[in-house]
């Protein structure tokens, strides 16, 4: 154990629970509503809904999960970084403005559920409740990776002082505390530094290594063994079917950002058309750079540390460059970045579940004149309850580690909500059966298709998933009766919109 590491977490973790006090204070004075607490009054800052969506998007696999995939596998498996970086441009581009206008319009909605009926002028709650149930499941698998990252990271840096179990549990008991207290601009707020944090970790610790691995003297920690194909964009070398589903799979998870409620209620709560155009050209950066840096690590700690790099220790590259080539308490402060990592993300589902069931089950299903007291308190047991639920996934023995349970997640929710979303702001004749249908698609597809013929194929099951959701959503809305005129008139003004800001 290195005391300045532990000092440099103890040090981050006083920050980001200071940020929920202040805003819990700042709350206090004056009454706010469940648009205050969920959705921060729609009043965010380009900068800080840009920072805080790729945060809570680039949880800890962006650092140990993907760093650790492609330094053992090689560059074949850089199709991942390349299909979020498209995916994430085109989701800031063709559905942030589009969404934001639209929500405002449907209803004034605060989740992605709510403007989902409200674009339908639903007067049945099916829809809702079928959102809110599969957010819940969706986010306790995605928050239980972050929770496992964090276990781990506090077992290498106590030194095996504080185990897997109660590192998972501190976590936890942390990101809760702060979500709790300052709820929708905490989490911002809080994800805002740590996109800066993780930002500057990726882009510094590559060019101190390069720098050393130049110097004289210079020699790998291990024996430097390469496999065949080991820079090969084609995992088999050759275009065969395993390279065609590598390719595929990885490009496919560009397609999650389409449905990803976490980010997609960043773009609603983006006060005003200029402070958009400042989150499209920061967010899409942002993950660029992330995505760019953490190859270079993973490439950079294969040529450093040779075969020391074994399946036991993989996810750890980015946790042994930094111990490796800076002083203690610099090394605690970058090793903070992955800690940033895993509870950017975490904040950002636990809030997003809890404003789902409470506006989405418990107020339009169990009380429908639920006062905005009675919904913070549901939301804030939500919360609580997501938590717990997710520290047990996280516990259990075989869940796939941190990038099986963030790409499982990932997949139902792109192939649930993402052609959802794609046809409620672009498909005028999508009605509300289409929806439904839709949604329960993607999501049956996606779970059996991992359990069936993920391994078979090896074809990432967002890609059936959402291909399938897309089909049904389309093929029901044009075999049903056609959406409402009301309907249809309020897809027309927001086009509207859309040409004279766009045009």
């Amino acid at each position: 154990m290195n005391v300045w590491e532990v000092v440099a977490f103890i040090a981050y973790f006083v920050v980001v629970l200071a940020i929920g006090v202040y805003f819990y204070f700042k709350g206090k004075k004056k009454v706010e509503g469940e648009k205050d607490y969920f959705l921060g009054g729609r009043n965010m800052g380009g900068f800080v809904a840009a920072l805080s969506a790729g945060a809570s998007d680039m949880s800890a696999w962006v650092l140990m999960g993907l760093p650790g995939a492609i330094c053992m596998l090689g560059v074949g498996q850089v199709w991942i970084p390349v299909g979020l970086v498209i995916g994430t441009i085109c989701a800031w581009i063709f559905v942030a403005p589009k969404l934001r206008r639209y929500a405002i319009k449907a209803g004034d909605s605060i989740t992605i559920p709510q403007f989902l009926s409200n674009r339908f002028k639903a007067k049945s709650n099916t829809l809702r409740i079928t959102c809110a149930v599969i957010f819940v499941i969706a986010y306790c698998i995605y928050s239980a990776s972050s929770i496992t990252a964090c276990g781990e990271l506090f077992n290498t840096v106590t030194g095996g002082l504080v185990n897997k179990t109660w590192g998972m549990i501190i976590a936890a008991a942390i990101v809760i505390i702060y979500t709790l207290l300052g709820g929708f601009n905490a989490v911002c707020w809080t994800d805002f530094f740590q996109g800066l944090l993780m930002l500057a970790a990726l882009m510094i610790l590559p060019i101190i290594a390069l720098f050393v691995m130049k110097g004289e003297g210079f020699a790998p920690l291990g024996a430097v063994v390469t496999p065949e194909n080991y820079y090969n964009v084609l995992a088999s070398g050759k275009f065969d079917w395993n390279s065609i589903a590598v390719i595929l799979s990885g490009l496919g998870w560009g397609l999650g950002y389409f449905g990803m409620p976490h980010i997609l209620i960043r773009y609603i709560s983006i006060k005003n058309e200029k402070e958009m155009r400042r989150s499209q050209i920061v967010g899409s950066s942002w993950t660029t750079i992330i995505c760019i840096m953490s190859a270079v690590v993973a490439l950079v700690a294969h040529e450093y540390f040779g075969n020391t790099v074994n399946d036991g220790n993989q996810t750890l590259v980015f946790v042994m460059l930094a111990r490796s080539l800076v002083p203690g308490l610099f090394a605690g402060i970058l090793i903070s970045a992955i800690i940033a990592a895993s509870m950017s993300t975490a904040d950002s589902q636990l809030l997003a579940s809890s404003s789902a069931f409470a506006s989405d089950i418990y107020k339009a299903q169990i009380k429908k004149d639920a006062t905005d007291k009675q919904m913070l308190i549901v939301g804030r047991i939500v919360v609580c309850a997501v938590s717990v639920i997710a520290l047990a996934i996280a516990l259990l023995p075989g869940t796939g580690g941190i990038m099986g349970l963030v790409s499982n997640a990932w997949s139902i929710f792109g192939s649930s909500f993402g052609p959802a979303i794609i046809l409620s702001l672009y498909f005028r004749k999508f009605n509300y059966k289409g929806a439904v249908a839709g949604i329960i698609t993607g999501f049956a597809v996606s779970v059996l298709w991992l359990i069936f013929l993920s391994g078979p194929t090896g074809l990432y099951e967002i890609i059936p998933g959402f291909i399938s959701a897309l089909l049904v959503s389309i093929i029901v809305s044009k075999c049903t009766k056609e959406p409402e005129e009301e309907v249809v008139a309020l897809y027309d003004e927001v086009s509207k919109l859309d040409s004279k800001f766009e045009g």
